[in-house]
């Protein structure tokens, strides 16, 4: 059993400890967090260390590291603290849920968190330092690179090549055979079908509120199928 030490103490960082303690083969011990940010010296039970001096407790001889972070500055954050922690020495565990579909050839990086109900079908490749939350489909051949963050619902389909440190709305969707740029935001509900300039921002259609009343609906759709 590896012993391992989550950077923070966010809902994130909470969630972390939860998914590693009952589902996986590795053993939380501590937390850490930047020194000024410490306002208790305890976390879930376990001891908050500062990330400054987290070498003389822990060693990276003998512990890894797991950093989830979210995606402040399109996933910027995590990764100066993901590189921060590589020069320090440590390797960085990654987390895939035994609940979501993946299949022998499936690589990965370090520093993934990868959710419950992800379908990551044959040949995909995701990188280091990337987030996919629950409920999305990634499509055949695929290529995720670094520090992309994906959160619930999402369509990647097959042979797109997804730039570091993208992110991904709720419910977005990516045509096949897409490139989406270092960088690109794609917003809650956004259909891409074509390739996405690098720091670039794409919107879904926002919905309209209708002058009905909801309790009014029979009579709403009597109208709208003529």
């Amino acid at each position: 059993m590896e012993k391992i030490v989550i950077f923070g103490t966010s809902q994130l960082a909470s969630l972390a400890h939860f998914y590693f303690t009952h589902d996986s083969p590795h053993q939380v011990v501590a937390f850490t967090l930047d020194k000024d940010y410490i306002s208790d010296n305890e976390f879930r039970g376990l001891p908050v260390i500062s990330f400054d001096e987290i070498e003389k407790h822990y060693p990276p001889s003998e512990y890894k590291l797991f950093l989830p972070i979210s995606f402040k500055k399109m996933s910027f954050f995590r990764k100066a603290k993901f590189e921060e922690a590589k020069r320090k020495g440590y390797t960085c565990v990654s987390y895939v849920s035994s609940k979501a579909s993946t299949w022998p050839d499936l690589t990965i990086g370090e520093n993934c968190f990868i959710f419950e109900d992800n379908t990551i079908q044959p040949f995909v490749t995701i990188g280091n330092n990337c987030i996919l939350w629950s409920g999305n489909h990634i499509g055949h051949h695929t290529n995720i690179h670094d520090h992309v963050f994906i959160t619930s619902q999402v369509v990647i389909s097959g042979c797109c090549e997804i730039g570091e440190n993208s992110f991904f709305g709720v419910n977005a969707t990516i045509r096949d055979e897409t490139n989406i740029g270092k960088a690109s935001l794609i917003g809650m509900g956004a259909i891409i079908t074509k390739d996405t300039p690098e720091f670039s921002i794409w919107l879904g259609a926002k919905s309209t509120m209708r002058e009905e009343k909801s309790i009014d609906i029979d009579s709403i759709s009597h109208k709208t199928n003529g």
